[in-house]
């Protein structure tokens, strides 16, 4: 009445500070209209469209009576439909649990059913595998809608009963944007909870990290529903009005014609992605000019590999970037001077992570020392769903330990020993499988090594190797072992070496070392 400005409202300061993951796309929507943030198939979804999706989507979840924070399950291959459900769920204050495909449906369930999760989405092309998981038992879910279903069950019509106005929830930065499920290896799988702030952080030191800029293309072929797709890659590009075309697997030529339909680029691949590209006989004399950044995961490749890919994206840096669902990746890229000259390394830490080397007993190591490494920075999770015990191990020193065995140089590149849980015991001595792997990995005739220790009544373990054969390769073990024994030191040349013709994996292409642990547990009992 005094003609003073009335005082805000919680809301609106709310609206006016906060960081929530769904705000990317309204920003991105305002300079960016007509620009396509999604390429699926046919189908382009501009940044206009995607806002105004979003709000509908974000608005029909709350109109069926969700509460804050409430979990959204999303059962689907890599497709629009998932990125706009976890845009909603971002906007709308709940929680979006994209599903591991790579788990059994009894898991999957036994997940959806940790999380509480009220609503799934689930891709009606995956048929059997939802039918199974929605035969659980699942006291929680309230509602099940279809992704492809053309019913009222079906994702459009849920779709078409919310309001294209935007949609203004108080959402703190701190609350929990997505809830992923590591893949379980030992025990059931952990759902790691991460907030809106750990997110976008996230996303801008990925921005930076790949040098990318308004108008940048990406592929992802690998799902959505790991961290590695959603935060390290579709997360930046995203942030500053980029397109994502999205493949719902890989196949080599149908790779290569959206690299040159759309102009890819950045991307990651698995090593054996890259493999298939380049032993392709239709594809191994193709250049990609457009390609600005070639990355990797997993694991260091041969030199002469990395020659192979460099020849194939003659503008690309060929850079490994490495992290972990828990400290929303990436932590760690190679930057583009250290391509050739550290390409055994796990890169530098990025913009918002901290990454050090800790003693058993908590104490920070200098440069070149060799302990676990632990990170520190504003990406962190929030801790595991359910497990405050594994949470505070986790968390332990004011650090968070990533359970991985390495030393920092004087430039800050991280050089990866092995997990902690991988290092090979055998007489008296701690070996490294990933150094042994990657000697193996470098004749000729190996595309994909994995060592493990085995079981052995003289030397506890035996380091034993699991070897699938190039393309036409006949290399055998006395071959293999020659090999060895002119580049390792004694103790480290494999006391086995079994031929395969593919290794057991996660749903995001990981080897599932304790499968292969398993299979030989009574190898040298022969």
């Amino acid at each position: 009445m005094n003609g003073q400005p009335a005082t805000p409202t919680e809301l609106e300061i709310n609206l006016i500070e906060r960081v929530n993951v769904g705000d990317i796309v309204t920003r991105a929507a305002d300079l960016y209209p007509d620009r396509a943030a999604f390429v699926d198939g046919d189908r382009r979804t501009d940044y206009a469209t995607l806002e105004r999706q979003v709000n509908r989507l974000g608005s029909a979840l709350l109109s069926l009576g969700l509460k804050h924070q409430d979990v959204v399950g999303v059962m689907a291959r890599n497709c629009t439909e998932m990125m706009v459900a976890y845009f909603a769920c971002a906007r709308a204050g709940l929680i979006c649990a994209p599903v591991n495909l790579g788990l059994r449906p009894d898991e999957i369930a036994w997940c959806l059913n940790d999380a509480k999760a009220k609503v799934l989405f689930a891709e009606q092309a995956l048929g059997e595998m939802a039918t199974q998981v929605l035969a659980v038992e699942m006291p929680a879910l309230e509602h099940r809608f279809w992704i492809g279903g053309d019913g009222e069950d079906g994702f459009d019509a849920l779709l078409d009963r919310g309001s294209e106005a935007p949609l203004e929830a108080m959402v703190g930065d701190r609350d929990i944007v997505q809830l992923l499920y590591t893949s379980g290896t030992t025990a059931n799988p952990k759902g790691v909870l991460t907030s809106h702030l750990a997110v976008t952080m996230a996303g801008l030191s990925n921005a930076i990290a790949h040098h990318t800029g308004p108008g940048l293309v990406t592929y992802v072929a690998l799902p959505l529903f790991h961290c590695a797709m959603l935060n390290s890659i579709t997360m930046p590009v995203m942030v500053l009005g980029g397109t994502v075309v999205l493949a719902k697997g890989f196949e080599p030529h149908e790779a290569a014609r959206l690299f040159d339909e759309h102009g890819v680029q950045l991307m990651v691949l698995l090593p054996m992605m890259y493999g298939l590209l380049l032993t392709d006989p239709g594809l191994k004399s193709r250049t990609f000019p457009s390609m600005k950044r070639a990355m990797y995961a997993m694991a260091p490749m041969p030199e002469e590999r990395l020659h192979q890919i460099h020849a194939m994206f003659p503008n690309a840096d060929v850079v490994l970037g490495s992290g972990q669902t828990e400290f929303t990746p990436a932590t760690c890229v190679q930057r583009p001077e250290h391509q050739w000259s550290k390409s055994a390394t796990w890169g530098t830490a990025t913009a918002m992570t901290r990454v050090a080397v800790m003693d058993e007993e908590g104490r920070l190591l200098p440069r070149g020392e060799t302990g676990e490494l632990v990170y520190r920075g504003p990406q962190v999770m929030s801790g595991y769903l359910n497990q405050p015990e594994v949470s505070r191990q986790s968390l332990r020193h004011g650090w968070f330990h990533s359970g991985d065995v390495a030393h920092i140089d004087e430039d800050g590149a991280i050089w990866f020993k092995d997990r902690f849980k991988d290092v090979i015991k055998t007489g008296g001595e701690n070996v490294a499988s990933i150094e042994v792997e990657r000697c193996l990995m470098e004749h000729p005739e190996v595309a994909e090594a994995a060592v493990v220790g085995a079981p052995h009544p003289r030397w506890g373990e035996a380091i034993t190797a699991v070897v699938v054969r190039a393309p036409g390769g006949t290399v055998d073990e006395a071959a293999l072992l020659e090999h060895c024994r002119a580049h390792l030191a004694g103790f480290k040349v494999p006391k086995g070496i079994v031929f395969v013709d593919a290794f057991p994996r996660t749903g995001t292409g990981k080897i599932q070392k304790h499968v292969i642990r398993g299979e030989l547990e009574r190898f040298y009992e022969r």
